[in-house]
């Protein structure tokens, strides 16, 4: 249930999960470990969208061996109150960066389309942003 609800949640903002995941990495590249605190303050995000579709980010970059959990620390944002969250190491430098190099950053959703959201969200039967570059949002096993 939690995977389709983040699944969802990649779906709707696509162009930001795939910012967080080129921060996830840019960071780890340069430090060897990085947070959820990294990823949201690299990442600006416009008013209404809700950080939590942050949390797609790891994931495929951890199935596809990039990164591995390396344990847990507290939170240094003070809005989440120092709750627990995942300590990501680089496990494959070479892969991270061919991944980048892979998934390019997009360009920002349209900026007004008359009130509605068909830039993001498919509905008023536009094609979303998401679904003309779906390659780029995915994190790809990469060959060793």
């Amino acid at each position: 249930m939690k995977s389709n609800g983040l699944a969802l949640l990649e779906e709707r903002r696509a162009v930001y999960v795939l910012r967080g995941r080129r921060a996830l990495l840019a960071r780890l590249l340069s430090a060897g470990t990085a947070t959820a605190d990294d990823v949201r303050a690299s990442v600006v995000l416009p008013e209404g969208i809700d950080p939590r579709c942050f949390g797609t980010v790891p994931g495929p970059l951890a199935k596809a061996g990039i990164i591995g959990l390396d344990g847990y620390t507290k939170t240094a944002r003070p809005e989440r109150h120092a709750s627990v969250t995942g300590l990501w190491r680089l496990a494959d430098p070479q892969a991270a960066r061919l991944w980048l190099d892979e998934h390019p950053d997009c360009p920002d959703p349209l900026p007004d389309d008359g009130g509605r959201t068909g830039a993001l969200f498919d509905l008023f039967g536009e094609k979303p942003l998401e679904k003309q570059r779906p390659a780029a949002f995915l994190a790809e096993p990469v060959g060793h």
